[in-house]
């Protein structure tokens, strides 16, 4: 599938969420265990700090995914290189090059706004998402056990990261 990529704005939030949310309710795919609302996704992406962005990619159908970079903290200089990455892509349309796509922008800004390392958290038996990382050049770090609890059910996590 082709797709643009591009900065989301707030008028975005509408489509973001409408992606976000059936990823939530499968309780599969991410640790995220309550539905957003457009006015929340709104304030969330008016409010990113200076070095945070989303980008969504875009289909003819319209917004088809997005992926997230915020700084790993912000108490401590000692992490200003490292970002947090998210990637969710529409259970629809995915396997179609949406988040190969996203990785090569978000590689990109994240360069640019100087990020030198990027970290995530992938559920253990999100294994599509594993692939897709490490694919992208993402390395398994580290496991943590019972580190997400979802529908009282315990997950483990993959600590996953990659140098810039």
């Amino acid at each position: 599938m082709h797709v643009e990529v591009r900065t989301a704005t707030g008028a975005d939030a509408e489509a973001i969420v409408n992606i976000l949310n059936p990823i939530i309710e499968a309780a599969v795919y991410s640790a995220f265990d309550t539905p957003f609302s457009i006015d929340a996704e709104r304030r969330y992406l008016e409010s990113l700090p200076a070095r945070g962005f989303v980008h969504v990619a875009v289909a003819a159908r319209g917004i088809v995914g997005f992926q997230g970079m915020e700084p790993f903290a912000t108490y401590t200089h000692a992490y200003d290189h490292v970002g947090v990455i998210g990637t969710y892509v529409d259970l629809s349309c995915r396997r179609q090059g949406i988040g190969s796509a996203l990785f090569e922008a978000t590689f990109e800004a994240a360069r640019r706004k100087q990020y030198e390392k990027l970290f995530t958290y992938i559920l253990a038996h999100n294994d599509a998402a594993l692939r897709a990382y490490t694919r992208h050049g993402f390395s398994v770090v580290g496991s943590a056990r019972r580190h997400a609890k979802i529908k009282n059910a315990y997950v483990d996590a993959f600590v996953v990261e990659r140098l810039l």
